[in-house]
């Protein structure tokens, strides 16, 4: 299974400290070289900055070059997460910004966010799902109240 990683929920399932969930759900997950530069910035979390720079082995990042002109209204490493995601093909792209969700789903690429990636391993009995919702809403990661208790209903 080929998977591609935008920033954010990488850095959220860091933050509540469940980023093991990504090797043991995916094996293998592939980030773009411009979200490697996003995690590294000074002002992105220290706790992403320190992860990012000794990296583990299920972790590969790979170049993109020539995004889309048409990707312009997304941030840079979603831009190209949508690209690698386009050009490889992946099976899965993990995406939280609505927007670029949205333009993925346009182009028929399969993607999930941080709350769905709890959800799988939730119900592959690997985490609790409302503990590690309450733990993500600790953090700055914002949803509706009503995503989230459809979520916790099993909706």
């Amino acid at each position: 299974m080929i998977v591609v990683s935008d920033t954010s929920p990488i850095n959220y399932l860091l933050l509540i400290d469940q980023i093991d969930l990504l090797p043991q759900l995916y094996q293998q997950i592939i980030i773009p070289d411009v979200v490697r530069r996003e995690m590294l910035d000074p002002l992105a979390p220290f706790v992403l900055q320190q992860w990012i720079a000794n990296p583990p082995a299920w972790l590969t990042v790979q170049t993109v070059s020539g995004v889309d002109s048409t990707l312009n209204a997304l941030d840079l490493g979603e831009q190209a997460a949508i690209t690698l995601a386009q050009t490889l093909p992946a099976d899965l792209l993990i995406i939280d910004e609505r927007l670029g969700r949205d333009v993925a789903s346009d182009r028929s690429i399969p993607i999930v966010g941080t709350l769905g990636i709890l959800d799988d391993a939730a119900n592959q009995g690997l985490i609790d799902l409302a503990d590690e919702i309450s733990r993500l809403q600790q953090t700055n990661f914002r949803i509706s109240r009503r995503i989230i208790q459809k979520l916790l209903d099993g909706d």
